[in-house]
């Protein structure tokens, strides 16, 4: 199965995107994507190509893909885990796919697998529990962690409660990394599109002290006279 699945990635190699992804998951030395390799394979022909495979997949399949050095690879890992835990008729299935993935973030190490798989797995799955396990990624050593602690956050938001988004960050306000300050500000961001009184009481007491990133995304989709005054403030 593993040997498949890499092979129908392999037939989707695109040389061009292969030069240029590294570039934008900032692969580099010292760069959050340092290392990282690329086969140049569109998202769209990536789950083109696993599609036949998440139902049979075992998550002895998917550990060996999920750490694997290829990007693409790992992606299709992260995609057959969303498929499995989505179509999942019992929560002891869910919560092996949870469990899993956790035990496996070392492979979930770029924003992109991050943000397709968090609220997906772990918000979903936390949704009617207690949710300490977000608050320990949150403050975890690992970047990836912590950023699925605020993605995760975002299938709660759907589900119109806030609370946990807020609290993490006020938690993670003040985070040295960039690509925390937009995670962070996309979801309050996406706080204020269904209670704009929320993200406004937030910002209110934070606006100030917040990373100006994470600021300009929250409160992105405000009027342009109120984003003016925020950024003014």
């Amino acid at each position: 199965m593993v040997t498949q699945i890499i092979q129908d990635l392999r037939n989707n190699i695109d040389a061009t995107k292969a030069a240029f992804f590294p570039r934008f998951f900032k692969t580099g030395k010292g760069h959050y994507g340092e290392g990282d390799i690329f086969w140049g394979i569109s998202v769209p022909k990536l789950r083109s190509a696993i599609s036949k495979y998440f139902k049979n997949s075992t998550l002895d399949d998917i550990q060996h893909l999920i750490l694997d050095p290829v990007h693409e690879v790992r992606m299709a890992a992260i995609f057959i885990l969303v498929n499995q835990f989505t179509k999942a008729k019992d929560q002891a299935k869910q919560k092996e796919i949870y469990d899993f993935y956790l035990k496996n973030t070392k492979g979930v190490n770029n924003w992109d697998l991050v943000d397709g798989s968090a609220a997906q797995i772990v918000g979903a799955y936390l949704f009617d529990k207690e949710r300490s396990k977000l608050y320990e990624l949150a403050q975890s050593k690992n970047l990836w962690e912590q950023r699925i602690a605020v993605i995760a956050t975002f299938y709660f938001i759907r589900k119109n409660q806030f609370e946990d988004t807020l609290k993490l960050a006020k938690i993670l306000l003040h985070h040295p990394h960039d690509l925390m300050h937009k995670a962070i500000g996309w979801m309050l961001r996406e706080v204020g599109k269904r209670d704009v009184e929320t993200l406004e009481a937030f910002l209110n007491q934070h606006y100030q002290s917040m990373p100006r990133t994470m600021l300009r995304y929250a409160i992105e989709k405000f009027p342009e006279p109120v984003r003016q005054a925020y950024l003014k403030k």
